[in-house]
């Protein structure tokens, strides 16, 4: 993988860590261990994490040298042109060996009797249901631009793929023109069989067999397509428009998304210099913006919905989500969390008791409120369908959505109008913060008094990613936790009071210094003599604040093992600095999403789940909860599976200052620890 230069002795650089954690996505789709299908899949991930990271980081940084700033000081040390300089140059490298990985990976589907043709290979019974095909499905999807000096170019969509055709009328004459690929029609065509031979055709292809069909007007002596495609600016930009609702400026500006200003320009390398300048010419393309050459095909994020094609044997064996002992979907979940805490550890167990729970208190007469925190709901909800019921059967429901979920706004718009119309009560978050904390608290009357349920979670709320992202969820009738947690939505409404928490870890207000003050006990346990530990789970950590705070406990002796599957700007192992710091990084089948705080060692250990990250926004821009369990069964759960990846030597990344993402290899018996996390909840419900 490609190996970044290193700018700054006590930070690397954000933007250059998560370029390093995508090539620990492209190694899972060079690995020949995972299953083939995967690998193909896996290289549509990496491609799509590559446009968001386009979209949002790069867009930043070109923001930042537009505004005639330096930015170093946001940047680990590194100016910001010369950072989109270096930024490129990885890309571009990443992007050629994703190349060779995908060569790779087809010639091996070949050893599978699976082909994937393009349009030179075509016999003459594909070209009869090519052309059906193309007639029946294709053709009337098709955005077809004719360009010419007069017409001015309209805005090519945002990350939507373009065939550029060049047709040579005569000697001195030349037509050009770009074919949009429909993103309504799957990229893949499967053909005909033939024998025990699967062949696929590419959309792509399939139009270059086309041209003819598709230009037949123009009386042309030769034809060439080949793909390009522009990334824009993904930030969304506000209007000052005070007579306009919260919706209506989140709509209008996902809207203008659409034509934000481009940040990167891919393009087929063997394409023509001279249709590449007019093209370029013709978009305002210049030497400011990300020029990336590349390989025939564009968009290969399309490669995540590669189809099956009944191989399940070139697929991960799909796992059957496991009850939780003692909790069952057939009775009351609230009779049972009345009596002790349950934890929730998603895909390895089932989602469906967060919806049985919202269902039971839709339907309960004695619940009379749910207050709910929605970040990214699934495409079909069924969260949002019971919430609605229980609006629709009479109880007060409040929902905090957050309309700027970033590339989920509209889905949630579109939910928020559906829940509204119902009677849902809707708070847009709080004015300069998003809500993405992840939490739920109902009120029910029992006897003469409202009793509290509910549950915090790492997770986003949705039946979708919950069957292939890890998140804990706590289900409890503690009526500490919960007290706190609705105090959280009592700041949603009354948000010029800041409240105070006994238990609850919150942002912006207390996340930095509550977790100061957790350190600096394991730091002076270690002054007097005993043994300072912490553990940490998380996606990123990029907070300056944090990472030094964390270097001062290294630097005092305490034993500091953190899991971080993105963004690092942490230097682990450094001398004088770091030294008690291991850092490992775990990707694989599922995406490693929970959020864990463990300080002390097992028999006094203070245990956390959270919704934050260690980044800057997470602590002083966002409203999170980091919520204690208190149930000694339960942490030892947590610690347990926390070991049980610490000790993965096989999918386990050691992130440090060469950012080489070397697997971790040792002699010790081998662990995959998403395959024994499952297991592990497979011997407890057998003990």
């Amino acid at each position: 993988m490609t190996k970044p230069e290193k700018h700054n002795n006590s930070y690397i650089n954000r933007e250059i860590s998560w370029l390093q954690f995508n090539a620990r996505v492209l190694q899972e789709a060079s690995d020949e261990n995972v299953p083939l299908i995967e690998r193909l899949r896996f290289l549509g991930i990496f491609s799509n994490n590559l446009d968001e990271f386009f979209k949002v980081r790069y867009a930043t940084v070109k923001r930042i040298v537009e505004a005639g700033k330096e930015g170093k000081n946001q940047l680990g040390g590194i100016k910001a042109k010369e950072l989109l300089e270096i930024i490129t140059q990885i890309v571009i490298k990443q992007q050629s060996e994703s190349l060779e990985v995908l060569k790779n990976i087809t010639s091996t589907l070949e050893d599978e009797n699976i082909y994937i043709i393009d349009e030179t290979q075509i016999d003459s019974a594909q070209h009869d249901f090519i052309k059906k095909h193309y007639l029946q499905n294709v053709s009337p999807a098709l955005v077809t631009i004719i360009l010419n000096d007069l017409v001015e170019l309209p805005n090519l969509k945002d990350s939507a793929a373009y065939l550029a055709v060049k047709m040579v009328i005569s000697n001195d004459e030349k037509q050009y023109a770009l074919i949009e690929i429909p993103k309504s029609i799957n990229r893949f065509v499967e053909l005909p069989k033939q024998g025990n031979k699967s062949y696929l055709i590419m959309i792509d292809d399939l139009l270059r067999h086309s041209l003819g069909d598709i230009f037949n007007i123009f009386d042309y002596k030769s034809i060439s397509a080949h793909m390009i495609k522009i990334t824009r600016d993904g930030e969304l930009d506000f209007e000052s428009d005070l007579s306009k609702s919260f919706i209506d400026k989140i709509s209008d500006s996902v809207k203008h998304r659409q034509i934000g200003e481009p940040v990167r320009f891919v393009y087929d390398k063997t394409i023509d210099e001279e249709t590449l300048q007019y093209l370029m010419a013709k978009m305002g393309i210049d030497d400011t913006d990300s020029i990336i050459p590349g390989g025939r095909y564009h968009n290969r994020r399309d490669y995540m919905g590669f189809p099956s094609l009944g191989r399940t044997d070139l697929l991960y064996d799909k796992i059957e989500s496991l009850p939780i002992k003692g909790l069952s979907l057939e009775a009351s979940i609230f009779e049972a969390i009345a009596k002790k805490d349950y934890l929730l550890y998603a895909p390895y167990q089932t989602f469906s008791y967060i919806v049985k729970f919202l269902r039971e208190a839709a339907l309960d007469p004695m619940v009379k409120t749910i207050k709910i925190t929605i970040y990214r709901l699934a495409e079909i909800s069924h969260i949002a369908s019971s919430l609605i019921n229980a609006a629709i059967n009479g109880k007060t429901v409040t929902v905090s959505i957050e309309l700027r979920a970033r590339f989920d706004e509209q889905a949630n718009i579109d939910y928020a109008q559906q829940m509204e119309k119902e009677g849902v009560q809707l708070i847009f978050g709080v004015q300069g913060l998003k809500v993405h904390s992840k939490m739920c608290v109902i009120e029910r009357e029992e006897g003469k008094k409202m009793k509290r349920y509910g549950f915090v979670s790492t997770g986003n709320f949705n039946e979708s990613t919950a069957k292939i992202y890890t998140d804990h969820t706590l289900f409890t009738a503690d009526q500490r936790i919960l007290k706190d947690v609705n105090k959280i939505f009592n700041f949603f409404q009354t948000n010029y009071k800041i409240f105070r928490y006994k238990h609850l870890i919150t942002s912006p207000h207390y996340t930095q210094s509550s977790v100061y003050k957790l350190i600096d006990k394991e730091i002076d346990k270690v002054k007097n003599g005993n043994i300072g530990f912490i553990r940490l789970k998380m996606n990123s950590i990029s907070s300056y604040k944090m990472i030094d705070k964390l270097y001062e406990a290294s630097r005092e002796g305490v034993v500091i093992q953190m899991i971080v599957r993105g963004i690092c700007c942490l230097i682990p192992g450094v001398e004088g600095m770091s030294e008690n710091i291991e850092v490992i990084s775990i990707v694989d089948k599922f995406l490693e999403h929970s959020r864990l705080y463990i300080f002390g060692n097992d028999d006094n250990a203070k245990v956390y789940i959270s919704s934050a990250d260690w980044m800057t926004r997470n602590i002083d821009n966002r409203v999170e909860v980091s919520c204690p369990i208190y149930s000694e069964d339960l942490k030892q759960e947590i610690i347990e599976t926390f070991n049980i990846c610490w000790n993965d030597n096989v999918k386990a990344r050691l992130l440090n200052a060469s950012q080489e993402n070397e697997y971790r290899k040792n002699n010790s018996q081998p662990v995959r620890s998403q395959f024994a996390i499952y297991d592990y909840y497979v011997k407890k419900l057998e003990d």
